[in-house]
């Protein structure tokens, strides 16, 4: 008891030289709060959370790996990553593989 944490993240996608937007539209499914119970669930371990389900979608829908990121913080939504706990961005690979 005590160690329950509650961390934000947003899932954002990038969009040309107006740099990122939100990960597939209004959707809010990339948006949102997960709460933790241990000290060892830590905002890297809701970015592999995050970043699971969305690879996953990717694998179903047969859609190829895309450029995103996966931005969490402690508590309430910030800004950007500049105010994040955690970052993960995933890069799709350049030969395409």
């Amino acid at each position: 008891m005590g160690t329950e944490r509650v961390w934000a993240y947003r899932v954002e996608e990038p969009h040309g030289s107006h740099g990122w937007r939100p990960h597939g539209g209004p959707s809010h499914r990339w948006r949102g709060r997960v709460t933790t119970e241990s000290r060892s669930e830590d905002a890297r371990y809701v970015a592999a959370l995050v970043a699971t389900d969305l690879v996953t979608e990717w694998k179903v829908n047969g859609v190829s790996e895309q450029h995103v990121r996966v931005i969490v913080w402690a508590g309430e939504e910030g800004t950007g990553p500049e105010d994040a706990v955690f970052t993960l961005e995933i890069q799709p690979g350049v030969d395409g593989k």
